[in-house]
């Protein structure tokens, strides 16, 4: 891999565009409106249609001002459909965006007879070209994408950090922002203008489709990896930037594994800003789909640990010295598991909580203490339910079976207090010290 300035100028500009839009698409998401990012980043063509067909210039100022009026546009018209049809906001934006970017499709159409202008540089952008337009600043040669798009991102950081209060109120309680005397359509409005704004400085470079993946992947994987706010800002950011290095790099190297050249770099950054989110959907510590399952499968087994301990406890409560233990299969037979079980007592054998005795097992002193206490939550349970709630139907025992497994000491002790620190159960059992 031949990597040159032109490549670190890409991979600068792509950084640029992809945190300016994650930055803001982080809001989208919290207030479930993803889908207007694409709403506004489709039907600001026709915005860019008309500047160019009224002012016959490709000049950014004019192309800026005539997307961002038609993308705030985009924001009233659908509020008002939702206000005065009924229907919901998803419905409403598919009309106004599909309508507003098949109008722009025909405008670019027309315009691009008497103009070099290609519809897709628009869907599909052109990174690949932007260290060639370069502007002088500071004694150097900066591609004006990268400036743009740093300028973008500088107005949008300002935004956040002035007005964080703010965002994080109406974002989650917009009620409550009004009562407390924030303007939550204010705030609204001045949000969409800013997506709509951050969008268009980054067509030239980047293209719609990117625009559309980095106001909504980020966000919605930096939300997989945490709830705090801050947080969640400055995740979606560094996502961001690893979606440009990732996607430049892998348009240079991974094409060429199977006999190509090169490929779209604006369109890998895509890619690799879903590979990132699958990693986060599936491996994210609390909401990832094999985090949850690793959780749920550890909650299964220890209930089912649980269970063994405490019918090894009833066991050894009822029987007589001489008669014998419990093997593999009465334990299989009795809590009606088979794998699982075997799972549970070679663990509980492992942690020494119960020993092999007579051909089958027995609690340990340690597997004794902590029977005693699933125990003596299950028979509190049982009073608890039986003597407040009234609850004294025969189901009352698997009731007391599910809450004793959620039961800490804590809660224990409180249930204790309530029912009168009994001795026994409602079956006249000994509740364990």
């Amino acid at each position: 891999m031949e990597w040159t300035f032109i490549d670190t100028w890409i991979v600068v500009t792509a950084m640029l565009s992809a945190m300016s839009c994650a930055l803001l698409g982080n809001y989208l998401v919290l207030r479930r409106m993803s889908m207007m990012g694409d709403a506004i980043s489709h039907a600001v063509l026709p915005g860019l249609a008309i500047a160019f067909i009224l002012t016959g210039s490709r000049e950014s100022l004019p192309m800026l001002l005539g997307a961002t009026i038609v993308g705030v546009l985009t924001t009233f018209l659908v509020q008002a459909v939702v206000k005065l049809s009924g229907l919901d906001k998803g419905a409403s934006m598919g009309v106004i965006f599909t309508t507003l970017f098949a109008l722009g499709l025909i405008l670019i159409r027309q315009a691009a007879d008497h103009v070099d202008l290609d519809p897709g540089c628009v869907l599909y952008g052109a990174i690949e070209l932007t260290p060639l337009d370069v502007i002088p600043l500071f004694g150097m040669e900066i591609p004006q994408a990268a400036v743009t798009n740093a300028a973008m991102l500088a107005v949008n950081l300002a935004f956040v950090l002035v007005f964080y209060k703010e965002l994080k109120i109406t974002s989650f309680d917009p009620a409550l922002a009004t009562t407390i005397g924030i303007n939550a359509s204010v705030m609204h409005y001045i949000l969409m203008t800013l997506v709509a704004a951050t969008a268009i400085a980054s067509f030239e470079s980047v293209g719609s489709i990117l625009v559309i993946a980095m106001l909504i992947i980020p966000g919605a994987a930096a939300h997989l990896l945490t709830d705090r706010l801050w947080l969640l800002l400055v995740l979606s950011l560094v996502i961001a930037a690893m979606c440009a290095v990732l996607g430049h790099v892998s348009a240079i190297t991974v094409p060429v594994w199977f006999g190509f050249r090169d490929t779209s770099t604006a369109g890998m950054m895509a890619v690799a800003a879903g590979g990132i989110f699958l990693a986060a959907f599936l491996f994210a510590p609390r909401y990832g789909l094999v985090s949850r399952m690793i959780r749920q499968g550890a909650l299964a087994l220890k209930i089912v640990k649980d269970d063994v301990m405490g019918l090894l406890y009833r066991f050894e409560e009822v029987a007589p010295d001489d008669a014998g233990a419990l093997g593999i299969e009465e334990l299989k037979d009795a809590l009606e598991g088979g794998a699982s079980v075997r799972l549970a007592v070679w663990d509980l054998l492992r942690t020494k909580r119960i020993r092999r005795r007579a051909g089958g097992f027995a609690l340990t002193d340690t597997g004794l203490g902590e029977s005693a206490g699933i125990i003596r939550s299950h028979r509190l349970w049982e009073s608890y339910l039986c003597g407040k709630m009234r609850y004294c139907m025969a189901s009352v025992h698997a009731s007391a079976h599910r809450l004793e497994h959620v039961t800490d000491p804590a809660m224990q002790a409180e249930l204790d207090r309530a029912v009168g620190h009994p001795v026994r159960d409602p079956h006249d059992k000994k509740i364990p010290d």
